[in-house]
């Protein structure tokens, strides 16, 4: 059956071989085993369960949390001649079933549903009736109560393959699965240990980069003029960031959109589809915005500031490069963060997963901290072994000398000691500042009053989050953390361990200026126009830049195009070979 798998990969998809992994579990899949499939953003999941859905008899059902992401997958799917469909609330009484209908009639190899449709019983008893051979889980962290955005409604799948006197294989996919939400996945649906396939969670096309202190506003107009061809998404925490950057952007002749919960339903839905269509270059969105948004051409992301958790800035940052295309990752950190989010978590109705939250939130403030390989930061994080240095990210590529700071480092955590260990690092920066703050003057007595007060509150603070980055001080989490000295921080104070840190990163520009490859985006580009897609439906920058490097000149030569299938020959092969030759002819 692989080799029908391969076939199928080659004609409807337009690739020669699958990528890391695909080919394992689709293997598996097709062998009846239930499968958890943990890939990262852009690794090619989709193809996980669609490759087997064209493989199988009957629909292939898949349980997917948004509508966005639904409709993105139909059209990439229609663009390839195949038959799929979905049912969500977007759609009426009628649309529904007519829909059902051609599900019935064996009309449609793809069905995409919501988690929420599987508490409706008449739907249910409707499904039951259908042929499924393969039900997909995407978003299935989502089933994890330690997951980062954690579900009740898909509690129900799991019950799900009763339906059917024949059960279902399942397959559940994720990005970001840390090794405590893949083991609950596999629990609640009972996936076996050995039916579990993680592909690594590290992106060599990625570059990271978290910059500390920077004046964002300036920062941001500069980088997006640097690269103004490129297209890119700028998360902000709050509404009210969002609002500012959008109208900062704006000002400057950017063609820019928005996206957050505080706008109406239709305007987010015309933005979203202006940011698709390649209408404005830069998308300035809460992360409310682009969970399952399949555009492959983004070139950078920034974050205009630190995000709550390691799970939502790696998917988030991961919207980056899906096409694997060298992209940028930026973080723009301040130490406001940290409360704006810390105040968000506070909002939460379910107070239960406070702690839980407090804990992932430390996690992201050590890796702004941290001066080692970001890239395996993250990948730790997910439970993989440490790489050890990505050679990319801002931290492997920084030249600047490090410089010895093991009695700076001894000054702070000998005043950690001398205040019991049970205040936090703000209080801690002060009494080391000697500042003159009244709530601090029960300190004035200690020997280490003061000791640091070359530095202002604001920089001992700072390096206090990089000493915690580098575990030599540890935070107990809580409502109001409190900071300790780890084993480390004790060889440190003793002498046994010495402590360096690195003694202003410039604006990078990610554009690869390419005549022809602008000339093939506007014809691509007056394509999606006509048929009312999104650029990337048509073919991806990826497949566009393969046909700049091999210039076909005939069909047989344009099949070769990695992303160009049979139906995407029928029906753009002429244009673009023309296209092609024209520009040639020059």
């Amino acid at each position: 059956m692989i080799q029908q798998a391969q076939q199928i990969l080659k004609q409807y998809f337009g690739y020669d071989s699958f990528r890391s992994g695909q080919q394992q579990v689709i293997e598996n899949v097709l062998n009846g085993h239930d499968t958890l499939c943990v890939m990262p953003t852009g690794g090619g999941k989709s193809l996980c369960y669609q490759v087997p859905a064209l493989c199988m008899e009957g629909t292939t059902v898949v349980i997917s949390p948004l509508i966005s992401l639904m409709k993105d997958q139909v059209d990439l799917l229609h663009s390839n001649g195949i038959q799929a469909a979905y049912i969500n609330s977007s759609l009426t009484y009628s649309q529904i079933n007519e829909t059902m209908e051609q599900v019935r009639a064996g009309f449609v190899k793809l069905l995409y549903i919501a988690p929420e449709r599987l508490e409706n019983e008449l739907f249910r008893r409707e499904l039951a009736q259908l042929n499924v051979p393969l039900i997909a889980i995407d978003e299935a962290h989502c089933i994890s109560q330690w997951g980062h955005d954690f579900r009740p409604s898909y509690r129900t799948i799991a019950s799900l393959v009763s339906l059917w006197a024949k059960k279902p294989t399942v397959i559940a996919l994720t990005a970001t699965a840390t090794p405590t939400v893949s083991h609950d996945i596999c629990s609640l649906l009972h996936i076996s240990e050995q039916d579990s396939f993680i592909t690594g969670f590290s992106r060599e096309n990625l570059s990271f980069k978290v910059l500390i202190g920077e004046n964002r506003e300036q920062y941001i107009k500069k980088y997006v003029r640097n690269n103004a061809n490129e297209v890119g998404i700028i998360y902000a925490a709050t509404r009210k960031s969002v609002e500012a950057v959008y109208e900062l952007l704006l000002k400057s002749g950017v063609r820019v959109a928005k996206y957050h919960g505080g706008m109406g339903e239709g305007e987010r839905t015309q933005e979203q589809n202006r940011f698709l269509q390649d209408e404005v270059q830069v998308m300035v969105a809460t992360n409310a915005f682009g969970m399952g948004i399949n555009k492959t051409n983004v070139r950078f992301v920034i974050h205009y500031q630190m995000p709550r958790n390691m799970e939502s800035y790696y998917q988030e940052a991961g919207r980056a490069g899906r096409d694997g295309l060298p992209s940028e990752c930026i973080l723009l950190y301040s130490s406001s963060d940290e409360q704006t989010q810390r105040f968000l978590i506070d909002q939460a109705q379910d107070r239960s997963r406070i702690p839980l939250e407090l804990e992932k939130l430390q996690s992201m403030v050590d890796y702004c901290h941290t001066e080692n390989c970001l890239q395996s930061y993250i990948v730790q994080y997910f439970g993989e072994s440490r790489i050890s240095s990505c050679q990319q990210c801002s931290n492997c590529i920084d030249e600047r000398p490090k410089m010895d700071v093991t009695e700076d480092a001894q000054k702070v955590l000998s005043c950690v000691v001398r205040m019991g260990q049970k205040f936090g690092k703000t209080i801690t920066a002060q009494v080391l500042a000697g500042s003159r703050n009244k709530k601090i003057e029960g300190f004035k007595h200690l020997s280490t009053f003061g000791i640091l007060k070359s530095m202002n509150a604001k920089e001992i603070s700072s390096f206090i989050e990089f000493l915690i980055s580098e575990k030599v001080l540890l935070v107990q989490p809580g409502q109001f953390p409190t900071i300790y000295i780890s084993d480390e921080g004790k060889a440190v104070l003793l002498g046994k361990r010495k402590v360096l840190r690195r003694t202003k990163p410039t604006v990078t520009t990610v554009k690869q200026d390419n005549p022809l490859f602008e000339h093939l985006r506007a014809v691509r580009k007056s394509l999606a126009e006509k048929e009312g897609v999104p650029p990337f439906v048509v073919f991806s920058d990826k497949t566009l830049k393969d046909m700049c490097d091999k210039k076909p000149t005939d069909e047989e030569l344009f099949l070769e195009v990695s992303g160009v299938g049979q139906n995407k020959l029928e029906r753009y092969g002429s244009v673009f070979l023309a296209a092609i030759k024209d520009f040639t002819l020059r």
